[in-house]
């Protein structure tokens, strides 16, 4: 059967090999991504189950889980914070259910009554009674099976392509970022587009780890849309095997009329395809985020559920609906009508709490 034992992701040569060869593996199961957690948020910690073969050194299957300490929304374990494909890495329901045991005793071990775990090709082999499933949270992919043009053509007609030619014709310019000062432009674009939203900042330690972390293997890329060298919108993609992923973007609103979000995700598709990238991916949606729908929709994309398991089972019940709650709209109003310096202390501190 093999043994369960925790092992350090960042020592264990082991482990981002493993990542690398595991069908499931994704940037967010790596090594870098541990450091990049532990290193911007003081109330995370990780423990990597890995299941061994019998011979004791190679990985069979695996389950990265954080420690999330909080007196705000409780302490818990959680596979993986803030990423968007986070599956466990295994390949069977015996090695899952294995590695979900090895969990429960380190919950106990750890004085944590709640564990949640996020998939996205894994519930095929979860199934597990100890489990209350939920899907909630939407994600669209585009496959990059032709050319840019041919692809082009499944765009919708007038909220796509003739956006792209309009912000062509508005002479936009694609900078790929190569220092920190880059960084800093995309963060303040972010600023603006979060309060826009009704949402807490992610903290600035977080983007730039992020980037410090991933940016020299090319495994993250930021692209900044520009007119007349101003930056008026940006895109942090993460890159990782046959996958290219728009994981964080914002824009000017100020300049929507020139379509900087279109060129960009325009620009993006058209580098995956030179750079032989299968799949192009539009991230995390929430179903009730109309307009985010709308637009990733319109792009020719598929769309799949991104499944959550929670234990204990009736916990599940909590998070049907994560973005309905009354706090969460309160927390719209006060992020959109506060003073950017006071936006970022909301999402320093919302962030602590956050997993």
């Amino acid at each position: 059967m093999g043994d369960t034992v925790l092992i350090d992701p960042v020592r264990d040569s082991r482990w981002d090999e493993f990542v690398e060869n595991h069908p499931m593996g994704w940037l967010c199961h790596l090594s870098g991504w541990a450091k990049v957690l532990e290193s911007s948020f003081e109330h995370m910690k990780g423990h990597y189950l890995a299941l061994l073969d019998e011979d004791r050194n190679t990985i069979r299957a695996a389950m990265p889980l954080f420690e999330v300490k909080s007196w705000l929304t409780g302490k818990r374990l959680v596979s993986i914070p803030f990423a968007t494909l986070c599956d466990p890495l295994v390949s069977s329901s015996e090695d899952f259910d294995t590695l979900f045991e090895s969990a429960l005793d380190l919950a106990k071990k750890l004085g944590i009554a709640h564990i949640e775990i996020r998939t996205h090709e894994s519930p095929s082999l979860i199934d597990n009674d100890k489990l209350g499933p939920i899907s909630f949270y939407k994600h669209h992919y585009l496959p990059l099976d032709a050319e840019p043009e041919q692809l082009k053509k499944s765009f919708h007609r007038a909220c796509v392509r003739q956006k792209i030619s309009k912000a062509l014709k508005n002479g936009l310019t694609l900078k790929i970022a190569d220092d920190e000062s880059d960084v800093h432009e995309f963060d303040q674009l972010h600023l603006m587009t979060r309060q826009r939203i009704g949402l807490p900042p992610q903290p600035y330690a977080f983007i730039k780890s992020i980037w410090t972390t991933f940016s020299k293997s090319g495994r993250v890329s930021l692209l900044l849309a520009k007119k007349d060298d101003k930056a008026i919108g940006g895109l942090i993609l993460f890159k990782y095997k046959d996958r290219v992923s728009a994981e964080f973007g914002a824009s000017d609103h100020r300049y929507r009329d020139l379509c900087p979000n279109h060129y960009l995700f325009w620009e993006t598709i058209k580098l995956a395809c030179k750079e032989g990238y299968k799949v192009f991916d539009f991230g995390r949606t929430s179903p009730n985020n109309h307009g985010l729908m709308d637009f990733k929709s319109r792009w020719g994309t598929n769309v799949v559920d991104l499944p959550e398991y929670y234990y204990p089972k009736q916990a599940s019940e909590r998070f049907a609906e994560p973005e309905s709650s009354m706090q969460r709209k309160l927390m719209g109003t006060v992020c959109r009508n506060v003073p950017s310096f006071v936006a970022r202390q909301i999402g320093h501190f919302c962030y602590s709490h956050l997993g």
